[in-house]
């Protein structure tokens, strides 16, 4: 499936829209270039599971509990040894989980495969894959 929106607050509305196919325990990955609007997305995502923290990009801290929602962010993540080492396996069930920048390790399970492009100043191309985990 793919959307386009037209500015920040439809990206939003996407993620919110999109949280209809989320089951409690999915795992969502987001691909996408620096400032494509991943995180946007991820704060529809919240608005959608009833999550009344500010969202914020993990990038520093690489990991955000908001308790039903758990978010990734693995731009400085380059290895498997280094996603298990922040404790990834430990929110597995726990939760959705999106990952940021999911690129960066090869073969993580999933539900979802989201990419989302700049296609102008303001538009996005989004492109939702569902996948049968394994």
């Amino acid at each position: 499936m793919k959307i386009i929106t037209k500015s920040v607050e439809e990206t939003i509305q996407a993620g919110k829209d999109f949280t209809q196919k989320l089951q409690p325990d999915s795992i969502v990955l987001l691909n996408g270039e620096m400032g494509a609007g991943k995180t946007h997305f991820v704060k529809g995502i919240a608005q959608g599971l009833e999550i009344d923290s500010v969202i914020t990009s993990p990038t520093f801290a690489l990991v955000n509990d908001y308790d039903k929602l758990i978010h990734f962010d693995l731009f400085r993540i380059h290895s498997e040894d280094d996603l298990y080492a922040i404790g990834y396996d430990d929110y597995i069930g726990k939760g959705v989980i999106v990952v940021e920048w999911a690129e960066n390790i090869s073969e993580l399970e999933k539900d979802f495969e989201i990419r989302i492009e700049k296609i102008g100043e303001n538009e996005r191309s989004i492109e939702i894959n569902e996948v049968t985990r394994t």
